[in-house]
């Protein structure tokens, strides 16, 4: 069977095609359209199958990570939104929480405040009220007043509505019914209910999820459309299959009726793809390190298992969400981050890109500002006439020239300006890792940075020497690691419900209750998409905390029948997050059901070796940082392909191939895996320091 995995970046377009029948994987990588991503994935996917010699027809799946749904937030070009809900609720998207994101400053961007995905005069109330503990209707749904706030929010040209009910995640029959008689009044509107996307309390979050799954809706349903109309008039009849935040994929059709959870597409099959390299070697503990064109996404796998961001931890741009995603640190340092002086007269890298058009200076394209990319040429790390395998020549005089006038603005030279480029986007990149690992009780001396993204392999081995982690993962094909995540993922859907019931007070009965509910809810959703019921997994947990905490540790739960000895394990899990344990009684908050349905998918790969005479194409001058000064020294030039397998090479070294280059600094060596990855190891003396 055929797959394609395709992720779309912001300067490129990844593609890889699997047969799962002979373990081959084809790679290709093009420049990604930003005026229409789906027009260089349509491209791409034509070319990558003439390129595997066969036909658009015999693909059995099409996975597709996107990132049309964040940017829609990120650069807050979205639907005109309204908002439904409950009488007195109006401002709850505006007053937030206490915490600010920014606790000690007077002058701050709150985004919720700044940028509200519905403006005021688009958030419109009714009569209605659902009352806790158990949900009795205080007061019924006004069905009238409904009918007139969609009137009116259908008059002032509303695209999308978010309806949003003070506790409606113990009864959602009144947003039911409110989204039904919205749906009437508005037939070409996207209409969205708190209770399909987030039924649980904290209603500023609840609201603001869904507020945003609104905003981002019709623009994500209408690119599904055009990539399925692409995909067809180029004869590909596979399903369209969607990457969301929790690392699975879902149908074109679910991923268009909550795109909320897409948030994070891209850099969760990164996570994925980093996972499977790293499973080639048994290596289980990770830190995933994906550098791109414009950012760079930062993961961890703690003992096999990717980490998930907890309620607390769970935000896009600064605003909160409620929806399973992976743990995903992301800052703007990629290779095309623009290397400047500020304001005040710093010498800053990033966040501002130069993306995919014109790109970095060295791209020929008319891009006039330095870049991490143009520092790298700069150095002699990369190949100008290697670049995507050759197919992209760089321009070594312009990357020069943009060098030049930074450092005429710093008063240094052309290689030590060079040189702090990549000096201060390490240190970046190094500090963001430290909030992922030693912010939380990791001690990244003990995991594996695996490394990937089109200028991931540039840095690893540099940022490992910063953070004292031995050893750097480099998957087999890492310019493209996350379209062959995409191959490793699964059907995955997540539902919950908030129960709040205090130990020594808890209905067990209503409990496994929810499970059974949640659980058949989730076995139609992949049976509609296709699942085989033979191997469909179901994981069941609960949400829990000490009473009087704020917020709530996942357990999991895998008995049959409730009962309160299921808690213990919270204890454990409490003392290993936050370094004790206490004896206050335990709060269930949530309970939890994730249903995944396995599909074929990528395992391994086909595996070549060759000979360092082979592999080897000549040396040339580079320049490294050996002990804080620049030293230019010789360096070995290598095709990743030829390279002969278990052998160790030393640095200084340069290893080229299609997707990405690999720098092996003076102090570190690399040996290929026979499962595919390369591995860098730091060289070390025998009296435990570095060479």
């Amino acid at each position: 069977m055929l797959f394609a995995g395709i992720d779309i970046g912001g300067t490129f377009t990844d593609l890889a095609l699997y047969d799962s029948g002979t373990d081959a994987l084809v790679v290709h990588k093009l420049r990604s359209s930003p005026d229409d991503p789906s027009r260089a994935l349509v491209e791409g996917i034509a070319e990558l199958c003439a390129l595997a010699q066969v036909g658009t027809d015999a693909l059995d799946g099409v996975l597709h990570g996107t990132t049309i749904a964040t940017n829609a937030v990120l650069e807050h070009r979205g639907a005109k939104t309204g908002l439904i809900t409950t009488d007195g609720m109006r401002d709850v998207l505006h007053i937030g929480r206490h915490q600010r994101p920014e606790p000690y400053s007077v002058m701050q961007d709150v985004p919720w405040q700044d940028r509200p995905f519905v403006r005021r005069s688009e958030r419109l109330t009714v009569p209605e009220r659902i009352a806790p503990p158990r949900g009795d209707v205080v007061q019924a749904l006004d069905e009238d007043a409904v009918r007139a706030a969609a009137a009116q929010l259908r008059d002032a040209g509303v695209e999308a509505v978010a309806v949003c009910f003070l506790f409606s995640y113990l009864d959602d029959a009144h947003e039911k019914r409110a989204a039904q008689l919205v749906r009437d009044a508005m037939p070409d509107a996207f209409v969205t209910t708190s209770a399909d996307v987030s039924p649980q309390f904290r209603e500023f979050e609840r609201f603001n999820t869904t507020a945003m799954n609104a905003f981002v809706g019709p623009g994500t349903g209408r690119y599904l459309a055009r990539l399925t109309q692409g995909l067809a008039s180029r004869g590909v009849a596979a399903e369209l299959l969607v990457m969301r935040s929790n690392g699975g994929v879902a149908s074109a059709r679910e991923a268009a009726e909550r795109p909320v959870t897409l948030m994070l597409s891209g850099p969760a099959a990164g996570v994925l793809g980093a996972q499977w390299a790293a499973g080639l070697t048994g290596r289980r503990n990770l830190i995933t390190f994906d550098m791109g064109g414009t950012s760079a996404d930062i993961g961890i796998v703690a003992d096999g298992m990717v980490t998930e961001a907890s309620a607390r931890d769970t935000q896009v741009a600064g605003y909160p969400l409620l929806v399973p995603m992976f743990d995903i640190e992301t800052i703007g340092a990629g290779g095309g981050s623009i290397a400047r002086l500020d304001a005040a007269g710093a010498f800053r890298v990033g966040p501002q890109s130069a993306g995919a058009d014109p790109g970095p200076a060295c791209y020929g394209r008319g891009g006039p500002d330095a870049t991490i990319t143009d520092a790298h040429l700069v150095l002699g790390r990369i190949d100008p006439e290697r670049f995507l395998g050759g197919d992209m020549p760089l321009d070594p005089g312009a990357a020069a020239a943009a060098i030049d006038r930074l450092a005429a603005e710093l008063g240094m030279s052309r290689l030590d300006t060079a040189a702090g480029v990549l000096r201060i986007a390490n240190a970046q990149m190094a500090r963001t890792i430290r909030g992922i690992t030693v912010e939380r009780g990791r001690d990244p001396r003990s995991f594996a940075l695996v490394a990937f993204g089109g200028a991931g392999p540039l840095h690893a081995a540099d940022l490992a020497d910063m953070l004292e982690i031995p050893e750097v993962l480099i998957p087999p094909h890492p310019g493209i690691t996350s379209a062959t995540g995409l191959l490793t993922s699964e059907l995955r859907y997540d539902l919950m419900s908030t129960v709040l019931m205090v130990q020594g007070a808890i209905d067990g009965a209503r409990i496994d209750e929810l499970f059974a509910q949640l659980t058949a809810i989730l076995l139609e959703r992949l049976q509609r998409d296709g699942a085989d019921p033979d191997q469909v997994r179901v994981e069941r947990s609960l949400d829990c905390r000490y009473v009087g905490q704020g917020y709530e540790l996942r357990i999991p739960f895998d008995g049959h029948a409730f009962a309160e000895a299921a808690l213990d394990r919270f204890h454990a899990v409490h003392e290993q997050e936050y370094g004790r344990a206490l004896a206050d009684p335990i709060e269930i908050v949530n309970v939890r059901v994730r249903a995944a349905g396995d599909r074929p998918r990528l395992t391994r790969i086909a595996v070549g070796g060759g000979d360092l005479a082979s592999a080897t194409i000549g040396e040339a001058a580079s320049v490294w940082d050996v002990g804080g000064e620049l030293a230019d020294l010789p360096t070995r030039r290598l095709l990743r392909e030829r390279l002969p397998i278990a052998e160790p090479i030393d640095g200084p070294a340069v290893i080229f191939q299609r997707d990405t280059t690999i720098v092996v600094p003076p102090s570190w060596r690399a040996t290929a895996d026979p499962g595919g990855p390369l591995l860098l190891s730091a060289v070390r003396t025998t009296q435990g320091g570095r060479r």
